[in-house]
């Protein structure tokens, strides 16, 4: 019923709910990236079989949602200056483009 798991060093509990509970976008697990290199990756082996979303979301083959995101996006989004630009690029994108970002 429970299994224990460690996920690129995070401690991650799972618990099997039976087929009253599904998977849904209320739980999703974060990648945070440092290079487009990594984003593109992870994107590439996460939506095969799955589906992509917006904004760096996407659920795998399982249904499971995923966002896989620049790890400087916090830092993006809250320099006053450029927020809503950066946010109105990233509302544009599928797969996040970090120079996209950068340069928003």
């Amino acid at each position: 019923m429970v299994v224990m798991f460690e996920l690129n060093g995070s401690k991650i509990m799972a618990l099997n709910g039976g087929p009253h509970f599904q998977f849904n976008e209320a739980v999703s697990m974060v990648i945070n990236c440092d290079t487009q290199e990594e984003i593109d990756y992870y994107w590439e082996k996460l939506t095969e079989g799955g589906q992509e979303s917006m904004c760096g979301w996407l659920k795998d083959k399982y249904g499971f949602s995923w966002q896989v995101v620049p790890s400087m996006l916090g830092q993006l989004v809250s320099n006053p200056e450029n927020s809503d630009r950066v946010f109105k690029a990233l509302m544009g994108m599928k797969k996040l483009d970090i120079e996209g970002l950068k340069n928003a």
